[in-house]
């Protein structure tokens, strides 16, 4: 039980830590890790920070002020998640979720990131606090969104694995870029089922934290459309039957523009709270999410039926393109001419590669995915029903 009133300060933010693509990377990351050195943070939840040097790098610059921290490996790249601690990391714990996006889609580039949920239990004095760390798929086109589901899983996930590994803990702190704002379906998920309370309460405002007008970063059309932004950067939190915890103060706290420079910090505003913590019993946030899950269900199901359509499709692609890739193997005893002959190759290989990728797609990948919805949907579905009985008993 903890003997005294303690104050703890949380930092997110996402870091557009892209080798090669982000602009200004190594500049800016070098600033981040100057800001993060100056001792007014006591746990950092960072996201995108996808070259482990720039990790090696930011640790070097904080270590006397922030001693203990854990980089989460994960997919190709890595999972791009890192927290730094005043307090000591005792234990960790990486959950991959089972769908991450699209391989075949790099310009994109989430699958290779292995996106999870990290676990990070810090021991605060003689406190138990579990600092959870999650960047949810992007959302590229809110109208035709084609993530939407596997969003929707990593949320439901996310909120489960929160709930399956928090019992002993005395306090419970998510931070992370969401890609979500409070009124999307992955937020109210992962808000419902677990449990967890917003640090950007209505006392501080809906502060945006991406695509916002002053970021030097975000295009000039967004930010006539939407200058205040997207608030889709979040931290979250609750306490037990030991410790009572709230929000007393939520800020973005880095300067809009990296000293003697034009450009911002990331293409995302850093978010900061104050969590007070006492002794008491917390408050839950008993959520009904029953409608929300139901909402999910449908997401999940339609996605199912979507993939059967594409299976179809698929199918139907392998035959088409087996019959040229099979005729042409006749035409080598025909050809006399090298042009021909070297066109004749090149073409196969080019009908080769797509009827790979149609087979692959159809046999592998596509069941893969199915069975991951499937898994979802039945999860979501139990979930539900304990939820039911729970509230009708």
């Amino acid at each position: 039980m903890m003997s005294r009133e303690i104050t703890i300060n949380v930092l997110s933010l996402n870091c557009w830590g892209i080798p090669y693509v982000s602009k200004n990377r190594k500049a800016r990351m070098e600033a981040i890790a100057e800001k993060l050195s100056t001792g007014e943070y006591d746990i950092i939840s960072l996201q995108e920070v996808w070259s482990v040097n720039d990790f090696k790098m930011i640790r070097s610059k904080v270590k006397e002020q922030l001693p203990y921290s854990h980089y989460f490996h994960s997919g190709v790249l890595g999972s791009g998640i890192c927290i730094f601690s005043k307090y000591c990391i005792e234990d960790v714990m990486f959950h991959r979720w089972p769908l991450n996006g699209y391989f075949h889609k790099i310009h994109h580039g989430d699958w290779f990131g292995g996106k999870g949920v990290g676990l990070c239990k810090i021991k605060v004095e003689d406190m138990s606090v579990n600092v959870y760390a999650a960047h949810l798929h992007a959302e590229y086109n809110k109208v035709h969104d084609e993530y939407k589901s596997h969003r929707v899983l990593q949320a439901f996930d996310t909120a489960q694995f929160i709930r399956m590994t928090s019992g002993g803990s005395d306090v419970v702190i998510l931070g992370g870029d969401l890609n979500a704002e409070p009124q999307d379906l992955a937020y109210r998920i992962i808000c419902g089922v677990a449990g967890l309370m917003d640090a950007c309460s209505s006392n501080f405002g809906n502060v945006g934290t991406d695509e916002c007008a002053n970021n030097s970063y975000t295009s000039a059309r967004v930010a006539r459309k939407c200058p205040e932004g997207k608030r889709i950067d979040h931290i979250l939190y609750f306490g037990s039957s030991n410790v009572q915890i709230s929000a007393i103060n939520y800020q973005q706290p880095l300067p809009k523009r990296v000293p003697n420079t034009n450009f911002s910090y990331s293409d995302h505003e850093a978010i900061m709270a104050s969590l007070k913590l006492t002794n008491g019993v917390h408050e839950k946030n008993n959520i009904d999410v029953r409608e929300t899950l139901k909402e999910a269900i449908g997401i999940c199901e339609s996605a199912i039926s979507s993939l059967r359509s594409q299976y179809f499709w698929y199918l139907l692609a392998v035959c088409i393109l087996i019959v040229p890739v099979i005729w042409s193997m006749g035409l080598d005893y025909t050809t006399t001419s090298i042009g021909i002959s070297i066109a004749l190759n090149i073409g196969r290989l080019f009908l080769t590669a797509l009827l790979c990728y149609a087979l692959f797609m159809s046999v592998i990948w596509n069941n893969t995915e199915n069975k991951a919805l499937e898994a979802g949907c039945l999860a979501m579905e139990i979930h539900l029903i304990q939820l039911t009985n729970k509230l009708s008993n």
